[in-house]
């Protein structure tokens, strides 16, 4: 069973950056798209943003413009670049990796246990 470890939250004011990462305890047999969700109480979890293995990528309207993902399929890490961070930015914040984990095993999607960034006013 492979799982996977966020890092980077943290706490920052308003208007400075934060870089999270995501990396899998081991490698996966075949990784088609890794994404940022994040989710505040009482609400959905959403997407952040998204890389697939072809390097398309996509963000929701509210990161766009302040957020990078980027991704190394070959070594299963995916990091999301935050800057102007704003206080509704404030969130957990948890990485999705979607592929098989082993050879002859089905695709599935696999969650970290997610990373809390607060932004400060």
């Amino acid at each position: 069973q492979v799982h996977l470890l966020e890092s980077g939250g943290g706490l920052v004011q308003a208007g400075g950056s934060l870089r999270l990462s995501c990396a899998a305890s081991k490698k996966f047999a075949e990784l088609r798209r890794m994404a940022w969700y994040r989710q505040t109480p009482g609400n959905e979890r959403e997407l952040v943003a998204a890389i697939t293995r072809s390097s398309v990528t996509e963000y929701a309207a509210s990161v766009k413009g302040r957020s990078t993902i980027s991704g190394d399929f070959a070594e299963n890490t995916v990091y999301l670049q935050m800057n102007s961070l704003k206080p509704e930015d404030t969130a957990v914040y948890y990485c999705e990796y979607i592929g098989r984990d082993g050879p002859g095993i089905g695709v599935n999607n696999f969650w970290g246990q997610g990373t809390q960034v607060t932004v400060s006013s």
